[in-house]
């Protein structure tokens, strides 16, 4: 082996026989971990979010080139999601007013509350639809409302709307959408005017303008819908309530501290001074509000 390799004896033996150093075994240990939350979380961790969990979860404190490191020489990565393409902007829309201005940051909780619908296909062959409504409050990211149907239609968006209110039967936030049809109805309409909120909605074919909404979709399909298929709704039902759980109340996002979202609500819930976390600043965001708001 030695000769195929041209490597000295001398230098094998002592390879073979040399104590591991801290370094070596703290790496070791580091893998073993890395290996267990990969299973544990079906490939979904990249390394800063295998790091946070990690620290937190094993009271360790280790850096990100250290874990992505160690990522890399084990082939781990998470699941990588196909590049969108920019989409065309039009200035005109009927209905109601971009509110919002993609000012995506809030103050405290029920302040600001974006919504969409998003499609997932089922079956042998995928013939079969399912459709998923969410409203997201922008303070901590957690979905106040979800609720799926066969059908992307007005009951839908009504039903997990009236979700989000029975949840939160006093706040009064700012509700934030697309152009849909079912966000444009006279009863969506009446049903915001009746709880006294105030409606915003993205500019025609501007999906940016929602764009914690599209997000949300994007990490959620990435790791719990893409790469796998369901046979039945049942399935793919479960899927998507079981992540909404793992969402809420076990994913942590560096954002908030290494906090879940429902972590975050709870303490600023009834805190009359909650923390504020800011997003951080975005030169495209910053250029963008200078050339179509005039602010900053």
């Amino acid at each position: 082996m030695c000769q195929l390799l041209c490597v000295k004896r001398a230098n094998y033996y002592k390879w073979l026989h040399h104590k591991k150093s801290t370094c070596d075994l703290e790496n070791e240990t580091l893998a073993e971990l890395i290996k267990k939350y990969d299973k544990k979380y079906d490939h979904m961790l990249g390394y800063r979010m295998m790091c946070d969990r990690i620290n937190r979860d094993e009271c360790k404190h280790y850096n990100d080139k250290q874990v992505y490191k160690i990522m890399q020489i084990l082939g781990i990565k998470s699941r990588i999601r196909a590049k969108r393409r920019s989409c065309t902007v039009r200035r005109n829309n009927n209905t109601a007013k971009n509110h919002l201005k993609r000012e995506f940051t809030t103050t405290k909780p029920n302040e600001k509350w974006c919504g969409d619908v998003t499609e997932f296909k089922y079956g042998k062959h995928k013939e079969k639809k399912l459709y998923l409504s969410v409203f997201l409050d922008l303070y901590d990211r957690s979905p106040v409302g979800y609720g799926t149907s066969h059908y992307n239609d007005n009951r839908l968006v009504h039903d997990s709307f009236n979700q989000a209110i029975a949840a939160n039967p006093k706040a009064k936030p700012l509700v934030h959408s697309d152009g849909g049809y079912q966000y444009t109805s006279p009863v969506f309409i009446n049903l915001l005017k009746k709880n006294g909120m105030k409606q915003s909605m993205s500019r025609v074919h501007c999906c940016i303008d929602n764009g914690p909404m599209e997000g949300f979709f994007g990490i959620l399909k990435c790791e719990m819908y893409h790469g796998k298929h369901y046979e039945t709704k049942e399935d793919l039902q479960g899927a998507i309530n079981k992540w909404m759980h793992y969402y809420t109340y076990i994913r942590y996002q560096r954002r908030f501290g290494i906090k879940t979202p429902y972590e975050v609500r709870s303490e600023a819930i009834n805190n009359p001074n909650p923390t504020y976390y800011p997003i951080p600043e975005n030169k495209r965001i910053i250029k963008y509000k200078l050339e179509h708001y005039h602010f900053i």
